[in-house]
């Protein structure tokens, strides 16, 4: 039976904590999992406020809980808080990462850009993106789900930002997993859904109705900007999707092939294109089809490129997926290594956070032997700077970009 969300309590819970998981909080980590527990008779509403303490019952801060999750704590606060100063806690929070955002200067070089990101914004479980004038929402967890932090969280987003719109993207897994009432994709205020990004000083076309996750990859934002810098003449995207990459490299190179196995997000790609077409110097070439597939055959078949750029999904969903995950980002690589003229241009990602900066390296020099190449690395790049990385929370930098010349 699914929880339903929860209200503002009166009194928060104390919950005790056993060694290891004191140790993760002391390091600057929020999360405390069901088995770190020492207490079985955890609150029944989903999403409640407790305080965590622990072994001989020292404060050790405040949390939200969840009954669902493995994680079952998320902490919010190293200061004791009550249930009736949470909402205000959540509004200050939301307020703080948009300052940071505008310290950032985020707005000189992109109108889109994430404003909250979850832990990394001491929110846990809340992720809000900003495309110019439409604002896209995500309430991960059961906390977050509460109506009254959902409003807290809503009110400050409108007054600082003064959107058209709030549209709230649902991932049903995750609330399934969160034992939360299902729901779709819905406007939480105002009611427009389409609009025009920039970025890098090209436009995009973005619509809060379609897409992955909160609709567009903000993250690899610099990425496409530093790709840039080092593309030429032929070029291959893999893993296109709408051309972020592919119209950056546009402006730069004499040539430019997408491949995606999306034909939604090919034609919002030629939409783009549309949008941009004076200020590029080559009009790209889309291919739907499978990547693996493709980069075989072309291999085999002797195509030459200048510059390969390797974008695919995550494929370590879990550290039990990391040696699978890991012979998939070495195939790839290897083919579009075989495939690179001397001193070609090789910018390849990795947005799994179970496969660290060096099993990527690492994947990088096998695939490289195997191709018999020699893989030179100029740039080890992560997520924009909208997306923070904080010490002690590794799962914030999840975002890997190598930029490589292959002799």
């Amino acid at each position: 039976m699914r929880q339903q969300r929860a209200e503002i309590t009166t009194s928060s819970r104390e919950i005790q904590v056993n060694r290891r998981a004191v140790a993760r909080i002391r390091s600057g980590h929020p999360w405390i999992y069901r088995s770190d527990l020492l207490i079985s008779d955890t609150p029944s509403e989903p999403g409640t406020l407790v305080r965590v303490v622990d072994e001989r019952s020292r404060l050790l801060g405040s949390a939200l809980y969840s009954s669902a999750s493995q994680i079952a704590l998320r902490m919010i606060s190293s200061q004791q808080i009550s249930p009736e100063e949470l909402p205000k806690l959540i509004s200050q929070r939301v307020g703080a990462a948009i300052s940071y955002r505008k310290c950032l200067q985020v707005e000189a070089s992109s109108n889109a850009y994430r404003v909250v990101f979850s832990e990394a914004d001491q929110l846990p479980g809340l992720i809000v993106d900003k495309y110019a004038d439409v604002l896209t929402a995500q309430f991960l967890t059961q906390a977050m789900d509460r109506s009254d932090l959902r409003e807290a969280a809503l009110r400050v987003l409108v007054q600082e930002l003064e959107p058209a719109s709030v549209i709230e993207r649902v991932e049903p897994r995750i609330r399934e997993l969160e034992h939360l009432s299902p729901l779709g994709d819905r406007p939480l205020y105002g009611e427009k859904m389409q609009t025009t990004i920039e970025m890098n000083r090209l436009k995009f076309i973005y619509d809060a109705a379609t897409g992955q996750k909160t609709g567009a990859f903000l993250d690899q934002r610099e990425n496409y900007a530093s790709a840039a810098q080092y593309a030429r003449g032929r070029a291959l995207d893999v893993f296109c999707y709408q051309g972020g990459f592919a119209l950056h490299l546009a402006r730069v190179c004499s040539e430019v092939t997408g491949v995606d196995t999306s034909r939604a997000a090919l034609e919002q790609a030629e939409r783009n294109v549309e949008l941009n077409a004076a200020q590029l110097m080559a009009v790209p070439e889309w291919i739907e089809g499978n990547a693996f597939d493709l980069l075989r055959d072309y291999s085999d078949l002797g195509e030459q490129y200048d510059t390969v750029v390797l974008d695919p999904p995550a494929f370590a969903k879990s550290k039990h997926a990391l040696p699978t995950a890991l012979k998939g980002y070495k195939e790839l690589n290897l083919r579009a290594m075989k495939m690179l003229r001397p001193a070609g241009v090789l910018i390849t990602c990795s947005c799994s956070h179970h496969v660290s900066a060096q099993d990527f390296l690492e994947m990088l020099a096998s695939a490289a032997v195997d191709a018999h190449r020699r893989l030179r690395i100029v740039e080890v790049r992560g997520q924009a700077k909208d997306h923070p990385v904080i010490a002690g929370i590794p799962e914030t930098a999840y975002l890997k970009c190598v930029v490589g010349l292959a002799d």
